[in-house]
């Protein structure tokens, strides 16, 4: 049975945050009169029903539309999306969406955070695509609307793709962060391949905060302000000390994941200037195999893999923002 329960972000925000499992969603309310609500839904597998966690930020009135956003390998939703700081509205990516009035929402895969960890399985990408058409069904049926917009970093985006190749028709617009291809000449999945036979061998992987702090310095060590980068790593092992194996094991083993041909909505392709997970010449040599000539590319200048929580933050909100509100051609030369 899908439950949800809600709160108004702002006065009275402590009792309703008791509501709410967890340390994360617990912590201050960053803006006033945006809603936040607890979802759950199933999904159901051939070892029963498995519940996913949704989480849910909105203004009274969204005029954007509705936005999923799927979360990568090594951390839950709600740090990468509605991660609180006080003073620094800009680290909760779901209330700065939400101010700009789209209706964020954003999901827990089997494995991660609050959804259930119960099957002994590795949550490779497939089944995040799996997560993410179980979620796509449930808001549909919540908002009322045919189709949503989605929004996937890493292996995410890898997740969003894969379910976008297989239900176009509930998708309006996908952009992409942090996403991989083939993987040839990736300097990060080169490294991490070396670890390939100890995430086969294992359905999870321990993660700490050193191991968080490397997300963001890898590929460049200036990228991100590393204060943010000791909060997020708060959160995230708030809710986890260890990750499903499963995309490591599909990115490091197994690309490509996605035919590009086969994706029939809009695209948006962002790429960190300095990301290691792909090269600039994967990426393009994806680009042109979209078949919807409504399609977009962008090179954020000063950005590594993780561009949320980038120094230049305020330009990929930007950029997505643009993306996803800009208006539908009027006319395509059919």
């Amino acid at each position: 049975m899908n439950e949800r329960r809600g709160f108004l972000v702002g006065a009275g925000a402590g009792a309703a945050a008791a509501m709410l499992p967890g340390a994360v969603l617990a912590q201050a309310p960053v803006s006033e009169g945006i809603k936040g609500a607890e979802h759950w839904t199933t999904k159901q597998t051939e070892a029963g029903s498995v519940r996913l966690f949704l989480w849910n930020k909105r203004m009274e009135k969204p005029t954007k539309g509705t936005l999923l956003l799927v979360h990568g390998s090594s951390v839950s939703a709600t740090p990468a999306y509605d991660l609180q700081i006080p003073g620094r509205p800009e680290a909760s990516v779901m209330d700065w969406f939400a101010r700009l009035g789209y209706d964020t929402w954003c999901v827990d895969c089997e494995g991660y955070g609050r959804s259930d960890k119960r099957r002994p399985i590795n949550s490779d990408v497939a089944t995040g695509a799996d997560d993410v058409a179980a979620a796509v069904e449930y808001i549909v049926k919540a908002v009322g609307a045919p189709k949503i917009l989605l929004y996937g970093s890493s292996s995410g985006a890898l997740r969003a793709a894969l379910y976008v190749q297989r239900r176009p028709e509930r998708i309006s617009r996908l952009a992409v962060s942090g996403f991989v291809w083939t993987g040839e000449g990736s300097p990060t999945l080169a490294e991490r391949r070396k670890g390939l036979d100890r995430y086969r061998a294992a359905n999870r992987r321990p993660i700490d905060r050193e191991f968080i702090r490397s997300i963001f310095t890898r590929d460049h060590s200036q990228s991100s302000d590393p204060r943010e980068i000791e909060i997020f790593a708060d959160a995230v092992l708030a809710l986890d000390d260890s990750m499903p194996s499963g995309t490591y094991v599909d990115m490091s083993a197994n690309l490509p994941l996605v035919e590009p041909e086969k994706i029939a909505v809009p695209v948006f392709i962002m790429r960190g200037q300095f990301d290691g997970i792909a090269t600039l010449q994967d990426l393009v040599n994806f680009y042109v195999r979209l078949p919807n000539p409504d399609k977009q590319f962008s090179v954020m200048p000063g950005v590594a893999h993780s561009s949320f929580r980038s120094k230049n933050w305020r330009l990929v909100y930007h950029l997505l923002d643009g993306y996803f509100s800009q208006p539908a051609p009027v006319y395509t030369g059919a």
